[in-house]
């Protein structure tokens, strides 16, 4: 699972700003112009609390736009989403509740008593329980997501709390506190404190790393990020890091992003396996948040533009490919603080069977995978497939007609379109049946009578025939004469190759045997298509022969 971690500056040391802010008018102001970003994998959605103004922005990052607004009220601080994304929680410091919005409706269903105010919360991955810290209520309130209710509380956390992250296993949770300098542990199972690890620093931020084995806790006065190791809940390593107030891992758990404050006003990129800084992004002004999405592909950070939100703030980007910095909205208002994202990946394709099947389509095609079950459209190359019937793992449709060679099958959901890979391949493979006729007679001339013979080759397509060689086999030893034009001879054969057929047309080979060469009675000559392209699919018609009695060395029948 990949961890969870939220940032934010002391709120002890924005009360005063804070009561002051939700009084001040909001003023537009030009907001600098910043790179185009890259193409994210997936489709997420961002969820941006809006501390000043009391609700909650709903931005579809792919455009930028705010599509919806949620009023929540009560100086929202963070946000959460449920795993499958159909719930967003947000905590409200000055009316103590965690408010509950439906992501279809964007209404808020439910609203949810807590402790003193609330602040961080995080989900487990099953979506089951929301676990909200209460700053000053020095506890930890455990919600119920089923019925919207406070099931326990764990009191008892010295400090004021800042953050709370859970293991992948959610059997842990991590809370750090300033004054004094902590980190609590909390087993989930018995909601009940087991451990505290003393800091060396200011805490401001926690985040779990994927594996499970480590905390990582942002020490701002410290200027500093302390690992614990979550075996031992002991202090293992610290590195330097300028001010992080905020952190989160990419899912695979390769990067580390940590929002730096104390006017550095950056984000830091970091190694985890070496705890050593690869990047450090500038181009913030008061950067409060960062969250990677699902898919690692975009790191995002809610920036102000003035201490007490008076001038509207951005939703900023990271491509984590490239650490290039763009702006996915242009403004916010009310300060943009918590953040939440919900990403729906696109569709995966692992196999293709059958991987291949003629040009002329029609070939049923299942297509193995994930995320599959919501997909609206598979295509062959360019051309889309028809009769689309899918579950969660595996889609069945009907191949397009196509050119022959190899194209991607791609299928296509609400998440987007699936990567092009060595495993969604399809071959269309050329195909041109060649049905093979031998015809005989006799050749009774008065100088050299024979048999004379006619190999036809007859596309019956598909496709063109390219090139084509069929064989008859004569009588042992024997040879023929009169051989047309790229026929040959040896004992025993004749091979006749052949160029280009059109679907639907023949071309014919002659050659003769001489009556003086053959024994009386019945000759046989069997002609066979031997090699051909592109590929012949129906070996049926491959062979043919044809049966004449010779009666004396002037004399035969063919039937």
């Amino acid at each position: 699972m990949r961890s969870t971690a939220h940032s934010a500056a002391p709120l002890r040391r924005r009360t005063i700003t804070v009561l002051c802010a939700l009084l001040t008018a909001l003023a537009l102001a030009g907001l600098p112009a910043l790179p185009a970003h890259a193409a994210p994998i997936g489709v997420t959605t961002a969820y941006v609390a809006r501390a000043n103004d009391g609700t909650v922005s709903v931005i579809d990052t792919s455009t930028g736009a705010i599509t919806a607004t949620v009023t929540v009220g009560g100086y929202p601080q963070s946000v959460a989403v449920s795993p499958n994304g159909t719930r967003v929680y947000v905590s409200s410091a000055l009316t103590n509740v965690v408010s509950v919005i439906d992501a279809s409706t964007l209404t808020v269903i439910a609203t949810i008593p807590v402790g003193t105010i609330p602040k961080d919360i995080v989900l487990n991955p099953a979506g089951t329980t929301a676990y909200v810290i209460n700053q000053s209520g020095h506890s930890v309130s455990v919600i119920d997501t089923a019925t919207n209710t406070v099931t326990a509380t764990v009191p008892g956390i010295p400090g004021t709390l800042q953050s709370i992250a859970l293991t992948p296993d959610a059997a842990s949770a991590y809370v750090p506190s300033f004054n004094p300098n902590t980190l609590t542990v909390i087993d989930t199972a018995t909601n009940a404190i087991t451990a505290s690890a003393p800091l060396g620093g200011t805490p401001y931020a926690v985040a779990v790393n994927p594996a499970g084995t480590a905390a990582y806790v942002a020490l701002g006065s410290n200027s500093t990020i302390a690992t614990v190791a979550t075996g031992t809940n002991t202090v293992t390593a610290t590195f330097a890091v300028p001010t992080p107030i905020g952190l989160d891992f990419t899912p695979d758990g390769s990067q580390l992003y940590a929002v730096n404050g104390g006017g550095n006003h950056t984000v830091t990129v970091i190694d985890p396996a070496t705890n050593t800084i690869t990047a450090t992004i500038p181009g913030f002004d008061i950067p409060s948040e960062v969250r990677v999405d699902s898919a690692g592909s975009t790191a995002y950070v809610t920036n102000n533009t003035s201490p007490n939100g008076s001038t509207p703030g951005q939703l900023l980007a990271i491509d984590t490919a490239t650490g290039t910095l763009s702006t996915t909205t242009p403004a916010i208002a009310g300060s943009p603080r918590g953040l939440g994202l919900f990403t729906v990946l696109p569709p995966t394709v692992t196999a293709i069977s059958p991987a291949s099947g003629p040009p002329t389509g029609g070939t049923q095609v299942t297509i193995t995978g994930t995320r599959l079950a919501d997909a609206t459209a598979v295509t062959f190359g360019a051309n889309p497939a028809t009769g689309l019937s899918c579950t969660a793992t595996s889609c069945t449709v009907t191949a397009p007609a196509g050119a022959a060679g190899t194209v991607d099958v791609r299928v296509t959901g609400p998440g987007g379109t699936s990567a092009i890979t060595a495993a969604d391949r399809y071959t269309y493979v050329a195909a041109a049946d060649i049905d093979v006729n031998l015809g005989a007679q006799p050749h009774l001339g008065i100088l050299v009578p024979s048999l004379a013979y006619t190999l036809t080759a007859h596309n019956t397509g598909p496709d063109p025939v390219t090139s084509a060689t069929l064989t008859a086999t004569l009588p042992p030893g024997k040879s023929a004469t009169n051989l047309a034009a790229g026929c040959t001879t040896a004992p025993g054969t004749v091979t006749c190759t052949y160029g280009t057929i059109a679907s639907g047309a023949s071309t014919s080979k002659t050659f003769r045997l001489p009556l003086n060469l053959l024994s009386l009675g019945q000759v046989t000559v069997t002609g066979t298509r031997t090699t051909s392209a592109p590929a012949d699919p129906d070996p049926a018609n491959d062979n043919a022969s044809a049966t004449c009695t010779v009666i004396s060395i002037v004399l035969a029948t063919c039937s």
